[in-house]
């Protein structure tokens, strides 16, 4: 995935301010049109605060016009995306739903 904003390998409560502010940054800096892409491959330790960053970084992406996917999701945030309802929100890099499980 070209050009993608990547997460950090951890990824909690702890870290999600920072991590919010530089993607949002990032998002604020890429050209007028071009698709939001998050990298989220290298991500080992999370918790719920991981999904509410990525929901935020859709918000800002759609509400600039610009598509936006995730790849890489580990398959224990899927699930959780999938728990709190919120899996459909969050597309692969293909434009798809990402699969719990």
């Amino acid at each position: 995935m070209a050009d993608a904003l990547s997460l950090p390998s951890e990824l909690t409560l702890r870290q999600a301010s920072g991590a919010l502010l530089r993607l949002l940054a990032a998002i604020s800096t890429l050209a007028s049109g071009v698709p939001v892409r998050i990298q989220a491959q290298s991500m080992q330790v999370f918790d719920s605060s991981a999904l509410a960053v990525l929901l935020e970084c859709r918000r800002a992406a759609l509400a600039s016009g610009r598509a936006f996917a995730v790849a890489g999701l580990p398959s224990a945030l899927r699930g959780l995306a999938a728990l709190y309802g919120v899996d459909t929100l969050l597309t692969d890099a293909d434009g798809h739903t990402a699969p719990a499980g």
